[in-house]
């Protein structure tokens, strides 16, 4: 079973490790100090060095990705694994500081709704101008939004997550008290 942590808990844990699961964007918009980004795309790959032993504490958003981490690696073997409950928006709630890493970075939701929107707009103007064959990418991107909405599985954002300005540097995971240098 994995733990549930407050954020009261989880800011009182001295030598955990905890794993930040979101993606960049959401990282640099705030995220707690003692954390280290490791998307959860990218964990199982970034565990297979770790010490099975030591104690990590998993956070996302609102804590349904660091609640799927925790149970990979909880399945991978890994013998203390924990969850933030609710996430950094209940970490935010309790009063509690966060570190922002940049100003200008936009969430992945935002560039999806720039790009979606870009994309309806050109395809609607040609449609009306060029050729009415260009509404087949209207209808495209209506569909994947609505596939989007229905499933929780975006995958314009999955796309846009693996671009060159969504990725930090490189960092490797160490013990608690090395808190992500490279992206601090």
């Amino acid at each position: 079973m994995i733990r549930e942590l407050t954020p009261e808990n989880v800011a009182e844990a001295r030598d955990a490790v905890v794993i930040d699961v979101r993606e960049y964007p959401e990282f640099a918009a705030g995220a707690i100090s003692k954390s280290q980004l490791v998307p959860l795309s990218t964990l199982k790959r970034a565990a297979e060095n770790w010490d099975r032993n030591a104690e990590y504490i998993f956070v996302c958003k609102v804590g349904q990705r660091s609640e799927t981490a925790a149970r990979q690696m909880s399945a991978a073997g890994f013998t203390n694994v924990a969850n933030l409950a609710g996430g950094i928006d209940a970490w935010k709630a309790s009063g509690l500081p966060l570190d922002r890493l940049e100003t200008n970075v936009w969430s992945l939701e935002r560039q999806v709704r720039a790009i979606a929107g870009s994309l309806v707009l050109i395809t609607a103007v040609l449609g009306l101008t060029v050729s009415r064959w260009f509404f087949a990418g209207t209808v495209f991107v209506g569909a994947g939004l609505t596939f989007s909405g229905i499933s929780n599985i975006c995958l314009m954002a999955t796309l846009l997550g693996k671009m060159p300005w969504n990725k930090p540097r490189t960092v490797t995971v160490g013990k608690a008290s090395e808190a992500a240098p490279a992206l601090r």
